[in-house]
């Protein structure tokens, strides 16, 4: 694995860049996903139901989904969505472009740029503009990957812990700066496969350093727990796990927890998305004697491998 876009993808399995940032007044944020065999995808979900996942291309299942945040006091929510899932021939990937559709990601030296054109839904809201991030240490100091399964099918690359993040969208009209984050995930299987769900997330530390802390319980029964500290001068190490500590499930009946100084209870500042398999939150929370804000993740991949769910998808992942 490395940041480049065109390494191969196994059928029935995928890979994603993912990308989350905090403006520096606190007052926004944003997530963006780019997927090549989109893994919460029903399509692709239902096309490996029919034909056998080593039988389906996940060239033909590519999205990009985008969420900005509102998290000023008077708003608090989301302020636009959009996930698109697009068919292998609307879509290209070489060592340093990946489109899908209109919009696509560029590596421009170590600069990521994202151009985005999409369509919200299920409200059809325009979403247009330019997103770019810069990791704070070269893309090199961070190319290694760690297996986070039993079979080491499945594997996660933090490619810029720590980076800036410039937004400046003309739909809707809103441009800021703020630190950000960026990694990628692959695998050679779908990912409900290996995993029932687990608990992500990361936190920026005062000294510009990143804690990411991952919790993953397996399909086998096992469990891993992943602490990692990476610094400004691109040195990484791993920590003690801090103290596991639940979280209020969310109103889908989704189990949240993180971990945390053993002193500290952590708060749910936001629940930025709230579905019935996925809750992505802001908590605040306190991490090597340092209380930071965090962005955090829950994932259930029982609950999207209920085909129940899965019928539940298209209104907000219409694809084209």
């Amino acid at each position: 694995m490395s940041h480049r876009f065109d390494a191969p993808v196994a059928n029935g399995g995928y890979a994603w860049w993912y990308v989350d940032a905090l403006s520096d007044d606190g007052h926004y944020g944003l997530t963006l996903i780019a997927f090549v065999g989109s893994v919460f995808s029903p399509y692709y979900a239902w096309a490996r139901r029919k034909h056998g996942a080593q039988n389906v291309d996940p060239e033909n299942h590519c999205a990009i989904n985008i969420a900005l945040y509102d998290l000023s006091n008077n708003k608090r929510g989301v302020n636009a969505w959009s996930m698109t899932e697009r068919p292998r021939e609307k879509c290209r990937r070489s060592a340093t472009t990946f489109s899908v559709g209109p919009s696509a990601l560029e590596w421009q030296g170590d600069e990521l740029v994202i151009k985005i054109d999409e369509r919200c839904a299920p409200v059809p809201k325009r979403l247009h503009g330019t997103i770019k991030l810069t990791p704070t240490v070269a893309l090199e100091a961070n190319d290694y990957t760690v297996a986070i399964d039993c079979d080491g099918n499945h594997a996660w690359q933090p490619l810029a812990p720590s980076a800036r993040v410039s937004l400046d969208l003309d739909h809707p009209g809103l441009a800021w700066d703020g630190h950000g984050y960026l990694d990628s995930n692959r695998g050679n299987a779908p990912l409900e496969s290996a995993f029932t769900s687990w608990q992500w997330s990361r936190a920026r530390l005062v000294d510009g350093s990143t804690v990411a802390l991952y919790d993953v319980e397996h399909t086998a029964g096992t469990r891993l727990q992943l602490s990692h500290h990476y610094f400004p001068s691109g040195e990484r190490s791993l920590i003690a796990a801090p103290a596991a500590c639940a979280l209020a499930t969310t109103s889908w009946g989704i189990a949240r927890s993180t971990r945390v100084d053993s002193s500290v209870s952590p708060m749910i500042v936001y629940t930025l998305e709230n579905g019935p398999f996925y809750a992505r939150s802001l908590l605040a929370t306190e991490i090597n004697g340092e209380r930071v804000h965090a962005m955090h993740e829950s994932l259930s991949l029982s609950r999207f491998a209920n085909p129940v769910v899965q019928a539940m998808l298209p209104f907000r992942m219409p694809r084209w």
